[in-house]
């Protein structure tokens, strides 16, 4: 792929960062990958308007929060990666209650919020390690609690930079699901891109909720192998069962490819030891993949998504 491939589009008035070749290994959290020819950071929502404004029709996009369930492959990714940390990022208490969130803000900071203005159920965002704009495009949860349980309604941006809001019925919403509904009724592809949403949450008292987001990062840390790079669960757990489980029972925790290893602490997370490559943990999910089939029968489906092309080693 060539990396340097030039873009047609007219920047004038734009206030975001460009950069060309950007390493994506400083934008995702196994701290691995090749390059993005393209990476945009816009200032605000007006600022990521008209950058879409700007674009080629055919520009591929793809979104990224902190880069926190994303692997992209060692050949890098064509086109633009719209980063959404640091840009989107206003958090404010509406009139009737509601907590509207941008697309940009960490699940923890989107707890804390929540909590100071004495709201009850939105303790559980803090043990997610994304941005509200991966949490809606996969009804992301933990600890018993999932996104979508609380949206009243969403702010989607298309490609040409029109604003829109949705509601949860426009949506097919499931476990690690989410796809939207257009007006045949069908499942659609079409290019929209949530930056944010107004969540609804039970008044309560705000103290408690502090202490129980206290508790529930003091369980991440001594369940979660936070200290080496990871991309937090990498499996959806199956019905009724847990994909760590089933790893272990494979005899798979400590299994290493190169420098990507099934943790020691959690079976259900890959880690990188040190100097792991994009294809050390795409092979490695592949193989605990594998196994877990062939020994228990149960297809792991990644939660992680994977994108750009494989290294030319040719």
């Amino acid at each position: 792929m060539n990396m340097s491939e030039p873009i047609q589009f007219n920047a004038t008035g734009l206030r975001g960062d460009l950069r060309f070749n950007e390493p994506m290994s400083k934008h995702t959290s196994w701290r691995a990958g090749g390059v993005a020819q393209r990476v945009y950071r816009a200032a605000d929502l007006d600022d990521l308007r008209h950058f879409l404004r700007s674009l080629p029709a055919d520009e591929p996009l793809i979104a990224a929060g902190l880069g926190s369930n994303l692997l992209v492959r060692d050949g890098g990714v064509r086109g633009t990666v719209l980063l959404m940390h640091g840009a989107l990022s206003r958090l404010s208490l509406e009139e009737d209650g509601s907590v509207y969130a941008q697309s940009g803000v960490p699940g923890a900071k989107l707890a804390r919020f929540a909590a100071l203005h004495g709201c009850r159920g939105a303790e559980f965002f803090a043990g997610i390690p994304g941005t509200v704009g991966g949490m809606l495009a996969m009804n992301a949860g933990c600890y018993g609690g999932e996104t979508w349980q609380h949206v009243t309604r969403v702010q989607v941006v298309t490609r040409s930079g029109e604003l829109l809001e949705r509601t949860p019925a426009e949506y097919e919403i499931g476990y690690r699901y989410v796809k939207r509904i257009g007006d045949s009724g069908l499942r659609t592809q079409d290019w929209e891109l949530f930056v944010a949403a107004w969540l609804k949450f039970e008044q309560g008292d705000g103290e408690t909720a502090r202490r129980q987001i206290r508790e529930l990062l003091s369980r991440r840390i001594a369940s979660q192998p936070l200290n080496l790079p990871n991309a937090g669960s990498v499996f959806r757990n199956p019905p009724g069962d847990f994909a760590a489980r089933l790893i272990e029972q494979c005899g798979l925790k400590g299994r290493t490819i190169g420098g990507a290893q099934v943790s020691e602490k959690h079976a259900n997370f890959i880690v990188n030891v040190g100097g792991a490559t994009a294809a050390d943990i795409e092979n490695l999910i592949g193989q605990v993949r594998e196994t877990v089939a062939a020994q228990t029968g149960v297809d792991l489906h990644p939660e992680v998504k994977i994108i750009g092309e494989c290294a030319n080693h040719g």
